[in-house]
């Protein structure tokens, strides 16, 4: 039976090689961040995305630093834990596969996302219902800033394997929105009116993507009018530009409505009464 102070003993004796191993292992800590650095800053100004430069880093970062592990368990006299995690590396990782599906298969869709992205920093995107703009790609999830300032961690296998949308991968954004007007209003001259507040917004597109106004419901109260257009992402694709526009087209249609005397009107309700009798108000 060994006793404490064989332990102690053991471990004072050992204390040069632990000293040797910690400085070896901070080294190689040390040259996987200088090594992630290096990467980052020469393969993102050549690299069309900037997310691949970013993952490639941490993964040789990580396999750096598994690298000083080893050779810190080899200096401080555990060689044979070292050699059985490199000899049996290739049944580790298949036990863990199951183990850690999960994990693994978010980090090879990580992988396939940083070759083969569907969009970059900054770009709004949509998954599974959640709407963000997007600021980090590790080797586990994709970070998204919602529109109300929300952090959400999307795993990278869901990117992957159910529908995406990417609202600013080729520079155009499109909203639309909806106007109810009174039954008697003259509807074309309401349509030329919304038309010309939009002509008048240089950020609202015209050309091949021009507004388009239509009639789209016959509702109980008020003919609906749908609007259309399109913005132009590249610009700018911070979250308050876009709201300040969809702000500014909305009060220039509204303002250019009311000098031509069409208004928008309450919902109306129709009361009847079955009983021939007075019907009382309160004054």
């Amino acid at each position: 039976m060994i006793t404490l102070k064989e332990i102690y003993s053991k471990t004072v004796d050992q204390l040069p090689e632990i000293g040797t191993g910690i400085i070896v292992l901070a080294a190689f800590i040390l040259a996987s961040w200088l090594i992630k650095k290096t990467i980052r800053k020469r393969i993102k100004p050549r690299s069309k995305n900037p997310l691949l430069a970013t993952f490639m880093g941490k993964v040789v970062a990580f396999v750096v630093t598994l690298i000083g592990i080893v050779f810190f368990l080899e200096i401080v006299g555990l060689g044979g834990i070292s050699k059985h995690i490199i000899a049996g590396a290739g049944i580790t990782t298949f036990i863990l596969g199951f183990a850690f599906k999960d994990i693994g298969e978010n980090f090879l869709s990580g992988i396939i996302l940083a070759f083969n992205s569907p969009f970059k920093i900054g770009d709004l995107v949509e998954t599974q219902g959640t709407i963000g703009y997007v600021y980090e790609l590790n080797m586990r999830v994709t970070a998204l800033k919602t529109l109300d300032g929300k952090d959400v961690f999307i795993p990278n296998a869901q990117i992957i394997k159910t529908p995406f949308s990417n609202y600013t991968i080729d520079g155009f954004l499109r909203y639309e929105m909806t106007l109810g007007v009174d039954y008697d209003t003259d509807l074309v001259k309401a349509t030329q009116v919304i038309n010309t507040a939009l002509a008048g917004i240089d950020q609202v597109l015209q050309g091949n993507k021009k507004p388009v106004v239509v009639i789209d419901e016959l509702a109980a109260s008020t003919v609906n009018i749908r609007i259309y257009y399109w913005i132009e992402t590249s610009k700018s694709k911070a979250k308050s530009v876009h709201l300040v526009l969809k702000s500014e087209v909305s009060i220039k249609i509204l303002e250019e409505l009311k000098k031509q005397g069409i208004y928008l009107p309450a919902d109306i309700i129709e009361l009847k009464n079955y009983n021939s009798q007075a019907i009382l108000t309160r004054q």
